[in-house]
């Protein structure tokens, strides 16, 4: 059976999905998306993914092409169309369709698209048992990355470099040299004593939903957390460092440009919690 995807309205075959030539998604990058993961058919953070694509809305000024109930209805529909049972979802919503002039149109209409693949858990299990490389990069972003937009430019040339250099993902730097996140993921690290250590949510990061959720998770098990910046050269030096996003859960970090993190094997913090975000997940 072949994919379906959700267009404005319509479920069709997903090779045959299309928006018209004058969105403004295509045009102009005028548009929010959200990526939420399944397992086991749950939805994982739903109110969480919901909040924030309606916060990236509301700071586009964009209004909204359904409201939250129906567009969780919809949501489910795609899976059960899709058989998702362990996978992805993925949401997107623009401007709509205008011609192409850069003041917001006055008469468009939302458009709203969904796709969902299945993915498989111990793919990620496995690249976890050895952990994964990262580079560093300077942060190249406009000053909104707490709005989920569709512009991702420099998010793609980021982690394409990561890519070239065979790392997993690039972890990008302010201008004072401080870590803010990476291409598509949360950065993390442990220092000498055993705290974690992550940078607070401000118009600098997207603030991430499985990040969130692992907050929660550590505050309730009375981990050690400090909400602050580090710099690249801390990272480096760290006891541990991690990373954290909807596909790849708790992934963690062996190698930091090059040089090990560590022993070079992941350590025992971020595995620890690698498990804890697996049961989380699965109960």
């Amino acid at each position: 059976m072949s994919r379906i995807a959700y267009v404005n309205g319509q479920y069709v075959p997903h090779g045959e999905a299309a928006v018209h030539i004058e969105d403004r998604g295509y045009q102009f990058a005028d548009g929010v998306y959200e990526v939420i993961p399944i397992v086991n058919g749950k939805m994982i953070g739903e109110k969480g993914h919901i909040d924030r694509l309606w916060r990236s809305m509301n700071e586009l000024k964009m209004d909204a092409p359904m409201d939250p109930g129906p567009m969780k209805i919809v949501m489910r529909e795609v899976l059960r169309l899709n058989k998702v049972e362990t996978g992805l979802i993925y949401i997107q919503v623009t401007r709509g369709v205008a011609p192409r002039d850069h003041p917001f149109p006055d008469d468009a209409i939302s458009s709203l698209v969904m796709t969902a693949k299945k993915t498989s858990l111990e793919a990620a299990e496995k690249k976890a048992e050895k952990g994964v490389g990262v580079i560093t990069v300077p942060d190249i972003r406009w000053e909104r990355c707490d709005i989920k937009s569709v512009s991702l430019l420099p998010n793609i040339l980021a982690k394409q470099q990561a890519k070239e250099a065979g790392a997993y993902e690039a972890f990008q730097y302010d201008e004072d040299g401080n870590i803010t996140e990476g291409s598509s993921t949360n950065a993390w690290m442990v220092d000498q004593d055993g705290t974690l250590i992550t940078r607070p949510t401000n118009n600098s990061i997207l603030a991430g939903i499985t990040r969130a959720e692992l907050l929660e998770l550590l505050e309730q098990k009375n981990m050690k957390v400090e909400l602050r910046a580090f710099s690249v050269e801390e990272l480096r030096n760290a006891r541990e460092v991690f990373l954290t996003s909807s596909s790849a859960y708790v992934q963690p970090v062996v190698e930091v440009d090059g040089k090990p993190i560590g022993n070079g094997q992941p350590g025992s913090i971020s595995s620890e919690l690698r498990h804890i975000f697996k049961d989380f997940m699965q109960n």
